[in-house]
C-alpha cells in the first residue's frame, strides 16, 4: 500500500489538507492545529490530542470527516487511534483508544432504480455504477441538526411551525415549496435538515436529498461536459423531498436556473416536496428568472430573524446540555449579551471558550470569558447591543434590569434609564423609537430628552460625570 511508505507526519498532513477545505478556519485552528501525529503502524495512524474532552469533541462533531480522510489516505481498512494525555497526572503515559464504530450515521435512503442502457459500451450516467440498475443516494442530512436541537423563539416560530407541518405531511400541505430565508448564521440550514430528518423518521421509504446550490450547479456543469443532462434531470426528478440550500447563488446562471425550473415543475406536479433556503425573500432576489421566482412564491416564504436575548440564552443552554457542559450563569449571560445577531458566532464563541479552558486547564470564569470572548467578538466586528448596555448600566448601579424597564419615577431609576438611553444612542445604530421600546416602551421624544439631560448633567455634576466615564470604559472594552 502506498500510504505505508509515507511517514506519519506526511499522512496526517495530507489528511489536514482535506479537513481544512471542509471546515471553517476558526474550527480548524481550534480543533486540529493542536493535534500531533505519533506513529503509523500498517494501516493504523496514531495521533495525540491534548485532553479527553478534545477526543470526545472530535468524535462527536468530526468523526465522519476524519474517517473519510483516513480511509482516503490509508485505504478502506485504514483506522485512527488517539493517544490522550490524562489531565490527572501529566507524568502518566498516555493511553490509546480506538474510534468507536457506533457513531450516528447520515440517514440512509432506499435504493433507487435508474434506467440504464446495458447495451451501450460506456455508461455515462454519473449517478450509476456500471452494471447495476439500483443506486443508493446519500441523503446528505446532518443528524445533529434535528428539531430537538433547534431552539424555538419569536424569531423563528413561523418557519419552525411550517417546517414541522411539512415534515408530518411532505408534499401534502400548502407549504410547497417551503422557502426559509434570513441572514447568515440564523439557523436556515439547521431547520431544513431537521425537516428532512423528521420526514425520514416518519417515512423511511421516501428518498430525501439535501444539496447546496453550488453543488447542484457543479453537477450540472459536469453533466453538460459529459453529455448526460438527461440523466442529471432524471435523477433529480426521482427525488421525493428535495432540499436546496442557498438558492440565491443561482443568480446569473441562466442554464442552471432553466434545468432547476424543469426539475422543480416536475417535482411539484407529481406531489413531491421542495424545500429551499435563501438569504432574502423572492421579491428581493436579483438575477433570477421571473418564472422561477413566481414558483418560489407558490408556497410559503418564512423568515428567520435575529434571536432575542431569551432565545440566545436558551440556545447556549441547550448546546451546553447536549455537550454535557456546565458554565456559570454569568458567563452564559455575558455571551448572550455580547453576540446578538448570529447564532453560529454565538456557538463559535462558546466552543472557543471551552477549548481554551481545556487546553490551558483553567476554570471558566467571567474574567476568562471576557478575555477570550472579547477577542472573538471583536474579530467579528460586533456592535454593542441595547440589551448589553442596559445590563452594564444596571450592574454598575446594582439595579435589577426589570426595574430599569419599569414605569417607576424614582430618581435613581430614572437617572440609570436616561444613561442607558444616552449610551444606546451613542453606541448603536438603533433608532430613537427602538431605544425607547427597549427602555420600558418610551417614545422617541423621551429618548431625546434623556440624552439632553445626560449631556447637561455631565457638564455640571462631577459625580455624574464620573458615572459616565466609568460606564464608557466598561462599554468600550466590551
Amino acid at each position: 500500500m502506498i500510504a505505508t511508505k509515507s511517514t506519519h507526519e506526511e499522512v496526517w498532513d495530507n489528511c489536514l489538507q482535506i479537513i481544512q477545505d471542509n471546515i471553517s478556519g476558526h474550527s480548524f485552528k481550534t480543533w486540529f492545529a493542536p493535534i500531533k501525529p505519533l506513529k503509523l503502524a500498517g494501516n493504523v495512524l496514531t495521533i495525540q490530542v491534548p485532553s479527553n474532552f478534545f477526543y470526545e469533541w472530535l468524535e462527536e462533531h468530526y468523526i465522519d470527516l476524519i474517517k473519510k480522510v483516513i480511509k482516503k489516505e490509508l485505504g478502506k481498512d485504514g483506522r485512527l487511534e488517539y493517544s490522550i494525555i490524562m489531565d490527572k497526572n501529566s507524568e502518566d503515559k498516555p493511553y490509546t483508544v480506538n474510534i468507536p464504530t457506533n457513531n450516528q450515521k447520515a440517514v440512509k435512503n432506499p435504493d433507487m432504480s435508474m434506467p440504464v442502457d446495458m447495451g451501450s459500451a460506456t455508461i455515462k450516467n454519473p449517478f450509476v455504477i456500471p452494471g447495476l440498475r439500483k443506486i443508493n443516494v446519500e441523503s446528505n442530512l446532518n443528524p445533529n441538526y434535528s428539531f430537538d436541537s433547534f431552539v424555538e423563539g419569536d424569531c423563528n416560530r413561523l418557519a419552525r411551525s411550517a417546517g414541522f407541518a411539512v415534515a408530518n405531511k411532505p408534499g401534502g400541505t400548502a407549504f410547497n415549496p417551503l422557502l426559509v430565508y434570513g441572514g447568515s448564521g440564523l439557523g436556515k440550514t439547521h431547520l431544513v435538515n431537521a425537516i428532512g430528518l423528521e420526514i425520514k423518521n416518519q417515512n423511511p421509504e421516501l428518498t430525501v436529498l439535501y444539496v447546496t446550490s453550488d453543488r447542484f450547479a457543479s453537477q450540472f456543469v459536469d453533466a453538460v461536459k459529459s453529455n448526460t443532462i438527461n440523466d442529471f434531470s432524471h435523477f433529480y426528478q426521482m427525488i421525493d423531498v428535495l432540499i436546496m440550500d442557498d438558492v440565491q447563488f443561482f443568480a446569473g446562471k441562466e442554464k442552471t436556473q432553466d434545468v432547476f425550473f424543469h426539475i422543480f415543475n416536475h417535482l411539484h406536479q407529481t406531489g413531491k416536496q421542495v424545500i429551499m433556503t435563501s438569504d432574502k425573500p423572492p421579491v428581493e432576489m436579483q438575477g433570477m428568472e421571473q418564472r422561477l421566482l413566481s414558483r418560489f412564491k407558490w408556497g410559503l416564504s418564512a423568515d428567520l430573524q435575529a434571536p432575542g436575548l431569551d432565545t440566545r440564552i436558551s440556545i447556549l443552554k441547550k448546546k451546553m446540555y447536549a455537550d454535557g457542559i456546565e458554565l456559570p450563569s454569568e458567563v452564559v449571560e455575558y455571551l448572550a449579551y455580547s453576540i446578538t445577531t448570529n447564532v453560529r458566532e454565538l456557538e463559535g464563541a462558546l466552543i472557543s471558550l471551552i477549548a481554551q479552558s481545556s487546553l490551558n486547564k483553567k476554570a471558566i470564569t467571567l474574567d476568562l470569558a471576557k478575555q477570550m470572548i472579547d477577542k472573538f467578538v471583536k474579530n467579528t466586528a460586533r456592535e454593542v447591543s441595547i440589551d448589553y448596555i442596559q445590563k452594564v448600566v444596571c450592574d454598575y448601579f446594582d439595579m435589577p434590569i426589570e426595574l430599569l424597564k419599569s414605569k417607576t419615577r424614582k430618581r435613581e431609576v430614572v437617572q440609570a434609564r436616561q444613561i442607558a438611553m444616552f449610551f444606546s444612542k451613542k453606541m448603536t445604530k438603533s433608532s430613537l423609537a427602538t431605544i425607547g421600546m427597549h427602555c420600558g416602551g418610551k417614545d422617541h421624544a423621551t429618548v431625546l430628552h434623556a440624552c439632553r439631560t445626560v449631556n447637561n448633567l455631565s457638564e455640571t455634576d462631577k459625580q455624574f460625570r464620573k458615572y459616565l466615564e466609568d460606564l464608557d470604559k466598561k462599554l468600550t472594552l466590551a
